[in-house]
């Protein structure tokens, strides 16, 4: 579930809706923002148009850098008046897209199609499922997310007031949220309570003094142009806003989690055990791996992995001599502190190094490279006691670039020998590379270039920490078995979120299902088992999208032996975005056919 990380992994990771190059927000308006280009097909065209519209209009942020200036003020709306008339229009462009003969349709026509319906109806399975009843999740909730609105574009006096009317409009948005979280409570759709221990943590950090809030930030500078009078006058509209507005508004929300909603949460794990909860899982499993597979045989693939897995990082921990099993290995690499970072400033200029080199690497294997660049961050740290070990968060502006975000909390928990890994996953070739391309691709209708299909994007990003065997990373017997076990990591994943979902797995089963298999330490191993408890299936996407591209490379080598060209496969891979992997297959044959037809 968690619709909340749709709209704002759109922003802050995997999907970032990166603001067009060739779009001003000051200079268009809310009726030039088109779908662009227009399908061949009249009907289609239409049902396109209509469903960037609405996506528009349901994201006041993505609206705003299309450049639409009029939503440069707003919120999302969440109220049950605006999500039930979104997901009828949804559900009416759906019933539209299925009665469109799609025999009939020109090739892109047909892909265009079938990548609409895909979103379209995962959004009214999520409506239909009460996705919105779950706007929080083990890792954090909108209540982090929103607070982003601080970090926009602060140039002109106008950006000021937009963001003055955000803060006033702030109450508001939390209600809403609020109203969808006592539903749940009432119908039994919670996160699971054992997920939840700290998360009141993630809220508390933002209750600070006004100085020291983020959201007082924009007011503590402003541009050179800017009066004393200007200045002054702002100044004392946010902190009155932060005082009398934001941080009411924080302590509101900490004592109803604290005193009712955690307290009432669930103290099942599955998402078997929700209403409708067998049928949504066996959903989510369809969607987060694009393929007609069942819970049971992603589990059995998972065991499969598993068991390859192994045998190579017992290869590395024979190489290195050490005298002791598996299992005292893994103790070995937890504790020792010769893998472990001193500061948080060796840990990032350790991913620095390495995203250099990773970038050294890209045209030996790419024709095409994106033209955004990418920083690295550290993960803010409101939300990292219970966040990832990394993540690539995405610009929605012309003049940012995304970042790979390092997590600098517990530097005890965060080995060097996952780094080469981790690098690669996230930046390059990983998701920045992917991501940006994807918005690059101005041949695409802006619903596919900012979009993401998890199996796709996850799967490129675990095939290109494999990639970088290839490209010489890995060097290191421990930095090698560090890739293991992030791959380990990935097959794991398999087992222990359909183990938990719908096989009846308690979450201990699951922590030493993952810890007696990876090298990940305690920590990291606690946040991802409560990560996939709260985000059912999404876990599945990368092991499933990454064994569909190795399969097709082989496929690809096999059929064109001296005529494989690795550039121009990992173009053609890239060349349509974000895909289902059945269009995958099918973009890679017309690729092998094309390369036949040139020798």
């Amino acid at each position: 579930m968690h619709k909340c990380f749709i709209s704002c992994l759109l922003l802050l990771s995997l999907s970032a809706c990166q603001l067009n190059p060739s779009i001003s927000p000051t200079s268009v308006t809310k009726n030039d923002i088109t779908s662009a280009p227009t399908a061949a097909n009249p009907q289609l065209a239409s049902l396109i148009d209509k469903a960037w519209q609405l996506r528009l209009e349901s994201s006041p942020d993505l609206a705003y850098a299309q450049g639409d200036t009029t939503a440069a003020g707003k919120l999302a709306d969440m109220s049950p008046e605006a999500l039930a008339t979104i997901n009828s229009k949804e559900q009416a462009l759906l019933d539209s897209l299925k009665l469109i003969d799609k025999s009939s349709l020109a090739k892109e026509d047909k892909i265009n199609a079938q990548i609409l319906q895909y979103q379209l109806q995962n959004s009214v399975d999520l409506y239909r499922y009460k996705d919105h009843y779950l706007p929080i999740s083990a890792e954090s909730g909108f209540h982090a997310y929103i607070a982003s609105i601080a970090k926009g574009r602060f140039n002109t006096e106008q950006d000021y007031q937009n963001y003055i009317a955000k803060l006033t409009a702030l109450p508001q948005y939390f209600a809403q949220q609020t109203y969808w979280l006592k539903q749940g409570l009432n119908s039994g759709i919670t996160p699971a309570k054992i997920t939840l221990n700290g998360f009141e943590n993630s809220i508390s950090a933002f209750i600070v003094p006004v100085e020291k809030s983020g959201y007082f930030e924009p007011f503590t500078h402003y541009p050179k142009h800017f009066s004393d009078e200007q200045k002054q006058q702002f100044t004392e509209q946010g902190k009155q806003l932060v005082s009398n507005t934001v941080l009411p508004t924080y302590r509101a929300y900490f004592d109803f989690m604290t005193k009712e909603y955690i307290p009432g949460a669930r103290n099942t794990i599955a998402a078997s055990d929700l209403p409708d909860g067998r049928e949504f899982y066996e959903n989510r499993v369809r969607y987060y791996t694009t393929l007609n597979m069942t819970a049971e045989q992603v589990h059995e693939l998972g065991l499969k992995e598993v068991k390859r897995i192994r045998e190579e990082m017992q290869t590395v921990i024979n190489q290195v001599g050490f005298k002791g099993d598996f299992a005292a290995f893994l103790n070995f690499l937890r504790t020792d502190p010769q893998f472990y970072p001193k500061t948080p400033e060796e840990l990032l200029k350790e991913a620095a190094y390495i995203a250099k080199k990773a970038d050294a690497m890209l045209p030996k294997y790419f024709g095409k490279l994106p033209r955004m660049p990418y920083g690295i961050q550290p993960v803010p740290a409101e939300i990292a006691p219970k966040y990832t070990t990394g993540r690539y968060s995405g610009s929605n502006r012309a003049d940012e670039p995304g970042y790979y975000w390092v997590n600098t909390y517990a530097l005890d928990k965060r080995p060097l020998y996952e780094m080469e890994a981790l690098t690669l996953h996230e930046a390059v070739p990983g998701h920045h590379l992917q991501i940006s391309l994807n918005q690059e691709l101005t041949s695409l209708p802006n619903f596919r270039r900012y979009s993401y299909i998890s199996a796709f994007g996850e799967g490129w990003g675990l095939y290109s920490e494999f990639l970088g065997l290839e490209a010489g990373f890995y060097q290191d017997p421990y930095s090698n078995f560090g890739r293991l076990t992030y791959e380990m990591w990935r097959a794991a994943r398999l087992v222990v979120d359909s183990g938990m979902h719908a096989k009846g797995w308690s979450r201990q089963q699951a922590l030493d299902f993952m810890a007696s298999n990876t090298a990940l330490s305690m920590h990291n191993v606690t946040t991802e088992i409560d990560r996939y408890i709260s985000w059912p299936g999404q876990a599945l996407s990368y092991k499933i999208g990454e064994l569909t591209i190795k399969r097709l490379r082989k496929k690809a080598e096999l059929a064109l032996g001296e005529q494989f060209d690795i550039r121009a496969f990992h173009d053609a891979i890239l060349a349509n975005g974000s895909v289902p992997m059945e269009l995958l297959e099918q973009q890679i044959d017309d690729f092998i056919k094309r390369q036949n037809n040139k020798s």
